[in-house]
């Protein structure tokens, strides 16, 4: 049997779904193990286990690779807090509880890095997911518990912004400064902590 008689019987059909599926999660592998740079269609397509022209067909250019793995990853992320999500905890509980999987994501999954090198190519603007999972989160987590919403927005996006400078270099600037790893994120918690306190004390409008 020759070796493409063989490729054909091994080839492996999917639905549009599955194939999508199948090629970002190789991208996200990759990105865990090597960074971003990393997400090129060759190297994509050689861990997916398909040709480069399947890449092209499901998501139009590695661009539109990048950005659906980061908007895959939101999803998951928005997907986890709402799921761990407990009615009987307080506001401030509840927030901390969603921070805490916001900044074990940027941190342990190189979402960081990837939206990093998004802003970096001015390709960060493609991602119009982001204001649909924010809304998600304030209604579904946040606003419930009384929190205004006005004010859960800014939670957010300051949370978002600490997790992303942590994951980036919390640590390697820790150790610079002679800090102990994890001191970073330390920090940041603590002054979420004290920004919902000050909300909750009336100080933060």
């Amino acid at each position: 049997m020759s070796i493409e008689a063989s490729a054909k019987r091994t080839r492996v059909r999917r639905s549009p779904e599955a194939a999508r599926e199948n090629i970002l999660a190789a991208a996200e592998a990759l990105l865990i193990e090597k960074g971003p740079q990393a997400l090129k269609l060759a190297d994509v397509a050689a861990a997916a286990g398909v040709v480069h022209a399947t890449v092209l067909h499901h998501f139009g250019s590695i661009a539109d690779v990048h950005t659906a793995l980061m908007e895959r990853m939101i999803r998951q992320l928005v997907a986890q807090i709402l799921e761990a999500d407990d009615p009987d905890e307080p506001a401030a509980t509840r927030a901390e509880s969603g921070a805490r999987m916001l900044f074990d994501a940027f941190e342990s999954r190189g979402a960081a890095r990837l939206a990093a090198w998004l802003e970096l190519t001015g390709e960060s603007r493609r991602l119009t997911l982001v204001r649909e999972a924010v809304n998600e989160v304030v209604a579904n987590r946040l606003a419930p518990k009384g929190l205004d919403p006005a004010a859960a927005e800014d939670l957010v996006l300051v949370s978002v912004t600490l997790a992303m400078g942590v994951g980036l270099f919390g640590d390697s600037l820790a150790e610079l400064m002679g800090k102990p790893p994890g001191r970073t994120r330390e920090l940041a918690a603590n002054l979420l902590r004290g920004w919902m306190a000050a909300f909750s004390a009336g100080l933060i409008r």
